[in-house]
């Protein structure tokens, strides 16, 4: 692997002493563990979860056969609503406090019958921190990012950079962020960890 084509996690891993290498290890196993259970739970439920995916155990628990999500996704919040179908694609990063509404009633009825609209996330979307998506919204296509503290009214455009309330698009983002290990971000990358160092000794 040339020098130039490494990405900024394999050069910080190959790079560290042996002893930092195996230090690193602990931190990661106990997340490892907890994550895998998250996982597990989301499976057992009818979930369809991919490799690497760090979800909340909460999350996890009220998992069921309509909720899907790719390989490698960061999910730092529990508040998805999963009365609807929701998926997820992979690569894509959920932060904390974000609350993803799929489901309303309908107004006019008198029965105020659920009105089940669902959403699709595709990969490598970026969704920080305080965010309100609306089940106006049903989908948010790949590259997109939302600024923190936005709510979501309508579907978000490929590669778009949307923000305020209601969300409005700023910008077209260059690039994804296809070099970042997604799961790295909670320490959830035991595997990637372990592999990216044996790289290293393989040349």
């Amino acid at each position: 692997m040339a020098e130039n084509k490494r990405t900024l996690y394999e050069k910080n891993i190959q790079d560290r002493s042996s002893l930092r290498f195996f230090l690193g290890i602990l931190p990661r196993l106990r997340q490892f563990l907890k994550h895998e259970r998250a996982r597990k739970i989301a499976r057992k439920n009818g979930a369809s979860i991919g490799e690497g995916v760090v979800l909340p155990i909460s999350l996890a628990k009220r998992a069921n056969k309509s909720f899907k999500v790719g390989d490698y996704t960061s999910i730092q919040t529990d508040k998805i609503d999963l009365r609807s179908p929701v998926s997820i694609g992979s690569h894509v990063i959920i932060g904390y406090g974000t609350e993803i509404i799929t489901t309303s009633h309908n107004i006019d009825s008198v029965e105020w019958e659920h009105k089940h609209y669902g959403i699709t996330i595709e990969d490598y979307v970026w969704i920080p921190t305080n965010i309100l998506v609306l089940p106006s919204c049903q989908k948010i296509k790949y590259g997109a990012v939302i600024g923190s503290g936005s709510v979501v009214v309508k579907n978000i455009e490929e590669m778009s950079v949307v923000s305020g309330n209601p969300a409005k698009e700023i910008k077209k983002r260059n690039v994804v962020h296809s070099n970042l290990a997604v799961e790295s971000l909670l320490s959830g990358d035991l595997k990637r960890y372990i592999r990216t160092r044996k790289q290293k000794l393989k040349k």
